[in-house]
C-alpha cells in the first residue's frame, strides 16, 4: 500500500535531515509521528520513527559527548541553500567556486591544492545560494571524517568532471566514493524508493539531488568526454558542460544549482499594496497556501479565510484556497 505522506510531513522530514543538534532532530521525528498518515502503509515508517526518537532520547541523556573529529568543520548553512562541490583532483572545482561566488579558493595547477572545505555565496537573481569547494575525492587517499559529514548535511551536490580527460572514469571513481561514504547520488527531483527512504532513519544511505558537471568545455576532447558521459549517465543525472572561460554557461550553470535545491521563492503583499519582490520566502517546491502562511505567521494558519494569487499573465488576484500549491515567483496576498 502507498504511504501517500502529505506536503507537510514531507517538509518535517526534509527538516529533520537539516538538523544539527540531538533536540532539533528529536522535535522534528515527534512532529513527523504526529503527522503522519496512520494506515497500513505506514505503518513500517512509524516504527522506524519511534526507533530512531527512541535512540535520539538515550543520546541525549548523556551529559558529556565526546567532540568527533568530524565536527572540525562544521559550515554553517547560508542563504537558500547548501551545495558541496565534489571531483577528483584538479577538475576545476576551485576555479568555478572562485567565477560564481564570493569567495576566495587557493587555485593552481597542481593537485590537491584544496586542504579544507571553503564557503562561497552565489548570487542567483534575488537570493544567495552557499558553494563549498571541498578537498578533491580519489580511492587511494585517506578522507577526514568531515569530508563525508559535510557532503551528507548538503542540501545538494555538483559532481564536476574534467572534459579534457576520459570523464567515464572520472564519474565512475566518483560514485564509488560516494557510495562508501554513504551516499546516493540521484537526478533532480528524482523519487526516493519507500524502502530506500526507511533506509534513512538508520542512517544507512543519504540520497543528494545531483548536477553533473562537465568542466572544461573549450578543452580540446571536450566534446567527445560530454557524449560519452551523456550515453552513459545521461539518463541518471541531471548534466551540464561549462567553461569558467564563458559567462553564459555560468548563468546556466546557475539556475541548475537553484533547481538541484528544489525550492521556489514565494512573494507576500499586503491588501492595495505592492509585494516587494526583493525578499521572497523560500519554500519546498510542492507548497501551498497554507504552508505559506504558517510560515509568514501562526495568526494566519488558524485564521486564513483565502488568499489572492498573482503569477504572470495567468493569475491577475484570483481568490484561491488554503490547499493551492503555489509555483515559483508566486505572490500571493492573505486575508483572514
Amino acid at each position: 500500500m502507498p504511504a501517500n505522506l502529505t506536503p507537510q510531513y514531507l517538509e518535517a522530514e526534509e527538516n529533520y535531515r537539516q538538523a544539527k543538534t540531538v533536540q532539533d532532530k528529536l522535535k522534528c521525528l515527534q512532529e513527523m509521528l504526529a503527522i503522519i498518515p496512520k494506515h497500513k502503509g505506514t505503518e513500517k515508517l512509524q516504527a522506524q520513527i519511534k526507533t530512531r526518537i527512541a535512540k535520539l532520547k538515550q543520546e541525549s541523556q548523556k551529559k558529556h559527548a565526546t567532540r568527533r573529529e568530524g565536527d572540525t568543520y562544521n559550515i554553517k548553512r547560508e542563504g537558500a541553500g547548501q551545495v558541496v562541490l565534489v571531483g577528483l583532483p584538479n577538475v576545476g572545482k576551485s576555479e568555478l567556486v572562485a567565477s560564481i561566488t564570493n569567495a576566495s579558493p587557493e587555485v593552481a595547477d597542481y593537485p590537491f591544492t584544496t586542504r579544507k572545505p571553503t564557503p562561497g555565496m552565489m548570487e542567483y537573481e534575488n537570493i544567495q545560494i552557499q558553494l563549498i569547494d571541498m578537498p578533491p575525492l580519489t580511492k587511494e587517499e585517506y578522507h577526514e571524517s568531515w569530508i563525508p559529514q559535510l557532503i551528507r548535511n548538503a542540501d545538494a551536490l555538483l559532481m564536476v568532471i574534467d572534459l579534457s580527460e576520459d570523464s567515464i572514469p572520472q564519474m565512475n571513481t566518483l560514485c564509488e566514493i560516494l557510495e562508501s561514504f554513504k551516499v546516493k547520488p540521484r537526478m533532480l527531483g528524482g523519487l526516493i524508493e519507500e524502502e530506500e527512504e526507511l533506509e534513512f532513519f538508520e542512517d544507512k544511505v543519504s540520497h543528494k539531488n545531483t548536477v553533473m558537471v562537465g568542466n572544461k568545455s573549450d578543452s580540446e576532447l571536450a566534446e567527445v568526454s560530454l557524449e560519452e558521459l551523456r550515453e552513459r549517465y545521461g539518463d541518471q543525472f541531471s548534466l551540464i558542460s561549462i567553461s569558467t572561460r564563458k559567462e553564459e554557461t555560468l548563468k546556466s550553470l546557475k539556475r541548475k544549482v537553484f533547481e538541484s535545491l528544489h525550492i521556489i521563492r514565494i512573494y507576500t503583499k499586503p491588501p492595495g499594496k505592492p509585494a516587494d519582490l526583493t525578499a521572497p520566502y523560500i519554500r519546498p517546491a510542492g507548497s501551498t497556501v497554507e504552508d505559506i502562511a504558517g510560515h509568514v505567521h501562526k495568526d494566519f494558519l488558524e485564521k486564513l479565510a483565502f488568499a489572492r494569487l498573482w503569477r504572470g499573465d495567468k493569475f491577475q488576484g484570483q481568490r484561491v484556497q488554503r490547499d493551492f500549491v503555489l509555483e515559483d515567483g508566486d505572490v500571493i496576498e492573505l486575508h483572514i
